[in-house]
């Protein structure tokens, strides 16, 4: 018989990493999530070509997106407060259902952009709720159950776009991929609509008496900056690719290689989580693959060279978003909710007025110049990535 010490105890619970329910539930729910925001800009990309709207009124759709989102994070703590999590998934998830009927199924453009605002709200709270919910069940290890779950969404990254050209290019049309997520996540409710999930977290002594730590703050811009990045590529690198000669379903699809980098570095990153202490250097290790794989994506004429400067994006963008968000959480003094839903919020900010400047810029002075935003975006990454290491050494 073997017999264990308290501590041996204790030091065997905090290695185990356990994927419950609440975690597999979180896990499917945040790759619905990702499916819809995945494919709603190559949509844009049709709608254009549909509509023949500007750039800038593509830029509009984001924006509206990430208005929606801020709102949620606006909300997300007094809802958190007064809601259980359950409650809070359950009906964010069905009230993106229906902004995502209303983006696919309105018939112009007020309705289209109406149902961008309702996607965004709602699938911003759901979102904020998973990773409430892997955060409470997680702690020290979220950071590793973040990546997880950002490896499933990077799968619905892949699979959102090709699907979407697939039936663009027949007589179906890309409405219906749309539909796909409500689909799934009405199988998950039948199937964990009774599962309880982690209950708020109690702050402790003293937390939310003052403001968030310098360092929280920071790394929340990282969080948003990082999804920045991305977002400038989801939403105008196929008009990048069609500059380069590809047709717009062609250019739609191919995107997908930015979402296969995106899911490989995700695998890679999942891998090398799976021992504590290794976010930081994974983090400049990204940034350092994202900077010059941009340059070859931005300055090559060659659909080939692009396709491939996208995958490589993708590779290096794919865990700046969950590393840098359990930075955010961890740096939160107890007070994750808080926390997570500021980071959403400048999220929000920062991810809908980025695109909007792109694609300004693009009406303005041309695309391929409008494109250098992309690397001050970069260099704002690795200067507060910086200065919250700096700031978090300083409080401890």
């Amino acid at each position: 018989m073997y017999r264990y010490t308290t501590r041996q105890r204790t030091e065997t619970e905090t290695e185990t990493f356990v994927r419950d329910s609440p975690t597999v539930l979180s896990y499917a729910a945040l790759g619905c999530w990702t499916f819809w925001l995945y494919a709603f800009g190559p949509a844009l990309t049709l709608l254009r070509e549909e509509w023949g709207f500007s750039y800038t009124l593509l830029g509009v759709y984001e924006l509206l997106l990430a208005a929606g989102a801020a709102l949620a994070a606006v909300g997300f703590v007094w809802a958190a407060r007064r809601l259980a999590r359950g409650v809070l998934l359950w009906s964010s998830a069905l009230a993106t259902a229906v902004g995502a009927g209303l983006f696919t199924l309105g018939g112009g453009v007020p309705a289209t952009l109406l149902g961008a605002v309702v996607l965004g709200l709602a699938g911003t709270t759901m979102l904020t709720v998973v990773q409430a919910v892997l955060s409470d069940r997680h702690g020290d290890r979220r950071d590793r159950a973040l990546t997880e779950a950002n490896v499933g969404a990077g799968a619905s990254a892949v699979f959102a776009p090709l699907i979407l050209g697939l039936l663009a290019a027949s007589v179906v049309g890309w409405r219906p991929t749309f539909a796909l997520p409500a689909v799934v996540l009405l199988v998950l409710y039948l199937r964990y609509r009774r599962q309880p999930l982690p209950a708020v977290p109690q702050p402790t002594t003293g937390a939310g008496a003052g403001g968030l730590p310098l360092a929280c703050w920071l790394f929340a811009v990282l969080t948003a900056v990082s999804s920045a990045i991305e977002f400038c590529l989801v939403y105008f690198g196929p008009q990048l690719l069609i500059h380069a000669g590809m047709s717009a379903a062609a250019a739609s699809t191919a995107l997908s290689s930015n979402y296969l980098g995106i899911l490989v570095g995700r695998l890679l990153g999942a891998r090398l989580t799976r021992r504590p202490g290794r976010g930081v250097a994974l983090l400049y290790a990204s940034l350092a693959v994202t900077g010059p794989s941009f340059v070859l994506f931005w300055l090559t004429d060659q659909p080939v060279l692009a396709v491939l400067g996208l995958f490589l994006c993708g590779v290096g963008i794919a865990n700046l978003y969950p590393l840098a968000l359990a930075l955010t959480l961890g740096a939160a003094g107890g007070q994750e909710d808080r926390a997570n839903a500021r980071s959403q919020l400048i999220l929000g900010v920062v991810a809908g007025v980025s695109p909007f400047l792109l694609g300004s810029l693009a009406d303005r002075y041309g695309l391929v110049t409008a494109f250098a935003l992309e690397p001050v975006l970069i260099g704002v990454c690795l200067l507060t990535l910086w200065g919250g290491l700096r700031a978090r050494r300083t409080n401890a």
